[in-house]
């Protein structure tokens, strides 16, 4: 069973003392039926530089955004069911991809369904369990502690396990050098 993703959230109060603002469950979850197994938990998210250190805490919960754009970022904690639990469904990544908004991300080809590619730096941190990054060539194997720099390149996660991955993502928005 996935783990409730808990966010506190600190603050100044009128004196300019530390405080804390907000503690709950995360709320902007997004779950689809095209891609059965996979749950994503928007944590923060931020959408100028220099980041507004005081301001709106509420803004991560307007709406869910699969992609930073240029200057924002997005924490996140994704929660990856092993594959083989789905084994008999089909992967629906044009439908999936489209639903975020993010179908511009999407590379076809035949390595994986969820081959994607955005224009961000990624940090992905393995909380829990493994996963497997597939790269056009090449695929690790990752396990708890493992950090992931990824980098506008085309990619995918495959669980291949018997047990659940969560792995907090750090997406920064960024654009490709000419």
């Amino acid at each position: 069973m996935e783990k409730k993703c808990r966010r506190i959230i600190t603050g100044l109060d009128d004196k300019g003392e530390s405080i804390i603002i907000s503690d709950d469950n995360v709320q902007n979850k997004m779950e689809k039926n095209s891609r059965p197994g996979v749950s994503l938990n928007n944590i923060w998210r931020t959408s100028e530089f220099p980041i507004e250190i005081v301001g709106d805490i509420n803004k991560v919960d307007d709406e869910f955004v699969m992609f930073p754009g240029l200057n924002e970022t997005i924490c996140r904690i994704s929660s990856f069911e092993p594959d083989k639990l789905f084994s008999d469904k089909a992967y629906d990544s044009k439908t999936y991809f489209s639903e975020l908004d993010a179908e511009n991300t999407i590379v076809e080809t035949k390595k994986h369904p969820f081959m994607h590619k955005s224009n961000t730096v990624d940090y992905a941190i393995i909380l829990e369990g493994e996963i497997t990054l597939l790269l056009d060539n090449e695929e690790v194997l990752l396990s708890q502690g493992d950090i992931v720099i990824q980098r506008g390149t085309n990619h995918a996660w495959v669980n291949n396990s018997d047990k659940l991955c969560r792995v907090c993502f750090i997406l920064m928005g960024g654009k490709k050098s000419s």
